[in-house]
Parts: structure tokens; sequence; C-alpha cells
């Protein structure tokens, strides 16, 4: 059957879209037009020479993997660029991009593990393999645990995205402690008390690109380390296809190679006790091995559910660091560091109005900055403090509509005199208690955190201390006429969010 342009980009977007974010997705590949498939060639049309430079810089992997997939190993990819939009008299006029490189296969991934092909004796494909699949029922083993022999870890690829480092890692208030833990950790792995180094925090605020940057550290510096990340659903993926072919012999073995294992979002393995079994084991062997092990995760360990005691007190031998939403200044920092990297300039006024108005996380802020540079692209307008508020203002009313418990607490700290900082300090002066309190009680009222959610905010209070913060507020609501009044000026500032 033959394929038309159409139906190859349908699919290569099937590809696409599975393997990077939505937002990213919408601004850079929604935009592009199949043109022509000519033997093996497919072209395609972009808005602009920008809009192609990025496409090449970011993207090229993901590109090459859908059309090799597509079009097979002689597949090409080669551009039409838009360099006049036309009016309605003249069409839009393009210039054609070709490219010399062809598509190339995706060699033989083992997800935790990607692995040369035919570079490896059969041992150790088996081993690698067992890595695509989670590892059989540790009772079923005898010593799951036996040294895996003859395999050479140099074919052995630690799934890390070279674009995240430390250089590129800013520096705030928010993450100081556990960016300094983690480099501590990069520096001399296996060898500091920060071993388990547990990384935590909310959505986006980068605790992916900060246990990476510690894998890419250690890479760099070490070539010869096995250095391992993977995604905690990934490693039970593994394992359950391990349990489904008979393989977790292989699947132990391949884990026993690693020198840094980086688990991300470890709260995965909630619920799946054969997985945190395994997981266990390999734990203890790698600890004791002088191994350096790295986890993530959206909660510290203490609120981890469903998770065994055992594992939980092996996750606090080490450093527990968390990440806070990012400050004022270290949000423009990040703008601006985001800038320099992909080598455009944008107005000063332009970036303090993106940092006020993005304080959610760093994700956040990061997508807005791309939406902004896509719109300044195709509207090939240079950006401007207008320019910005009129392509971004439905993102912004957006995240401005949004009653979060980062501007409640910045909120009631300057209504009180007080820095943000000390909310979430141990500190018992009234004055503070009585805002943290009074915070509490407005994050209880305007956000859908859980009780126990909103006391990690606070200095990882638990939620008795939340329930005694509201329920003390309530009261001197219905007894104090002053405080009462407090209250009453401090909700008209919420009620205008």
């Amino acid at each position: 059957m033959l394929k038309d342009c159409r139906t190859v980009w349908a699919n290569c977007l099937r590809i696409i879209k599975a393997n990077i974010g939505e937002q990213s997705y919408r601004t850079w590949f929604e935009p592009i037009v199949p043109v022509q498939l000519h033997q093996n060639v497919l072209i395609i049309q972009v808005p602009s020479q920008f809009f192609y430079e990025w496409l090449e810089e970011h993207y090229v992997d993901v590109l090459k993997k859908c059309i090799y997939q597509e079009l097979g190993p002689e597949g090409r990819l080669e551009y039409s660029i838009v360099v006049d939009q036309g009016n309605g008299q003249n069409k839009p006029r393009t210039v054609n991009i070709p490219t010399a490189r062809k598509a190339e296969p995706s060699r033989p991934s083992t997800d935790a593990a990607y692995v040369a092909a035919g570079a490896l004796t059969a041992s150790a494909r088996n081993v690698a393999a067992a890595a695509s699949a989670p590892a059989p029922d540790v009772a079923t083993l005898r010593n799951p645990f036996d040294a895996a022999k003859g395999i050479d870890r140099n074919y052995l690829k630690s799934q890390l995205n070279h674009s995240y480092s430390f250089e590129n890692y800013i520096e705030g208030d928010c993450n100081r402690l556990a960016r300094s833990a983690g480099l501590a950790v990069a520096n001399k792995p296996g060898t500091t008390s920060f071993n388990p180094l547990m990384i935590y925090g909310g959505v986006g605020l980068g605790k992916t690109h900060l246990v990476q940057a510690i894998g890419n550290h250690i890479k760099s510096t070490s070539p010869d380390r096995f250095v391992l990340y993977v995604s905690a659903e990934k490693f039970t993926n593994q394992f359950i296809e391990s349990l489904k072919t008979n393989s977790v012999q292989d699947f132990a073995n391949f884990y026993l190679l690693v020198d840094i294992l980086i688990l991300d979002d470890v709260q995965f393995l909630s619920g799946k006790d054969k997985t945190q079994e395994m997981f266990f084991h390999i734990f203890n062997h790698l600890h004791q091995a002088g191994k350096q092990i790295v986890m993530t995760s959206d909660r510290p360990p203490r609120d981890l559910s469903g998770l065994e005691d055992r594992l939980l007190s092996r996750f606090k031998w080490g450093l527990t660091a968390d990440l806070q939403s990012p400050d004022f200044e270290t949000r423009i920092a990040i703008v601006q560091n985001k800038m320099q990297q992909d080598g455009i300039d944008i107005p000063p006024q332009v970036v303090e109005y993106l940092a006020h108005s993005v304080n959610t996380n760093v994700r956040e802020l990061e997508g807005v900055l791309i939406s902004l540079i896509a719109q300044s692209s195709l509207n090939r307008r240079e950006i401007d403090l207008e320019m910005a508020k009129q392509a971004l203002r439905h993102i912004i009313e957006e995240i401005e509509a949004e009653v979060n418990l980062d501007f409640i607490q910045k909120t009631v700290a300057e209504y009180f005199s007080i820095p943000v900082d000390l909310l979430k300090a141990k500190t018992r002066k009234k004055e503070v208690v009585t805002a943290r309190q009074v915070a509490m009680y407005f994050a209880k009222e305007h956000t859908s955190h859980s009780l126990k959610s909103i006391g990690m905010q606070f200095g990882g209070r638990d939620h008795s201390t939340v329930i005694h913060s509201v329920q003390t507020v309530s009261d001197l609501i219905d007894s104090d006429k002053s405080f009462r009044s407090t209250i009453q000026e401090l909700r008209k500032k919420f009620a205008g969010k």
C-alpha cells in the first residue's frame, strides 16, 4: 500500500506526541504542514527559519526516530520554510532546505539500558534485555544477586538527558540545600553521608533536572562508572515483564552492574509489593557495595504511603532535601538563563512580567517563555511588553485566577510584616504563629490541597497542626472583633484573585 505525506506525517506525530510534552507538541509540531512525499523523502513546511532551527536543535532525535519507523533506513526529512507570508494576491513564498542526514534506527533499547546492537556477548544481551522487562518473583530465586559476568559495561547507556547540568540549574533559596547535596554526591558518589540522596518536591520544580545533572557530572568526570537513570514506573514495568518471561535472574544481575542508580518518582512503587521486594534487595546490595543511590519523590519519605516500613527506613539513611517554588529573583534568573541558552533577547520589563505572572513552578515558566518565542517567530514581531501581554493573556489569566499556596504565604507574610521563610520555620514567636495559622486557614479555604499537603508546605508540619490552626482562627474570628477585621481584609486580597 502506497503512503501519502499526510498519512506518514500523522503517524510521525503520534510517535512525537508520545515522546515530548503537550505544551511543546502544540507549540512546535501542530503548526507543521506535510507538503510532499517523494520516494523516501518527506517534505514538511514550517512557518519560519527560526522554527526550523529550533526543531533541528531540540527535536532532531525524535524526528530521526519517527522517520526511520515510517520510511525505513533510507528515509529522509526535508524542510520547506516560509520566508514570505504572502497576501490576498500572492501565495506565501517558501525555500526548501534538504537535509543530508538519513533516518537512523532506534538501537535495541532496554529501557533501563541502551545497548549497542551486536556488541555484547549472548550473556550480556540477556541481561540487557532483562532491563526491558521487570523481574520475576524474588521468592522463586535461590540467589537473584549472583554477580553478573562477561558483560562489557561500556556498551550500557545511562538514559541521561545531556541537556541537564548543574551549570543550567539555577540556584536559589528554594533549592540551595538540594543542589549543594547533589553536587557533593556528584563529586564523590558513594563516599559521602548523602547515600541515599532523596530529593522531593512538587511538580515542575526541577527534581528530574537535578538528579540527571548529578548523573551527567559523574559520567563526565568518571566515564568508566555505570550511571543508570530509570523511573520507578519503568522499573516496575521491567519487573513485570521479567516475571512473564521468567528472566528475573537476568534482571537482578543487570542492576548489580550499576555504580550510581537514579530512581525517579519512587512514590510509584506504592502498593507494588513484589516490585518493592526486588528493589529492597537491589538497594541493600548496592548500598553495602558503596554504590550511590539517588531518588526523587513528590513528598518526603514519612508521607509515602503504600511502601514497606523497611524500605522507608532505608530511604532515611542518607539525606532528604526538598525543592520549593522559586522566589521572584530565582524566577528572573531562570528566564535569563533560558534566554541565554536559546540565544534570544527579551527586554527586562518582559522578563519581570513573566516572573511576576508565573509563580507556580519552573516548568510552567519555561512553557510560557517557549510560547512567547513561538508567537514572536510566527508573527515576525519583536518581543515587547505589550506583545507579551497580548500573546500570553489566556495563559496568564488562567494562572492568575488561581489562589495557590505560594501566593497565600506571600500575601499573609507581607500583611504581618514577616519574611515568608518564618512561616515554615520552627519559631514559636506569637506573631509568627498567628501568621502561620492564618495562612493555613486560607490554604484550607482556597486550595484543594489535603491537610497533610498543606502541613508539608509549612515546614513539614503534620495534618493535626493544620486542623488546630484552622480551628484556632475560626474561634478567634467569632470572639475577637479586631482579628475578624484582619481576616476580612486578607479575604478581600484573595477574592481579587
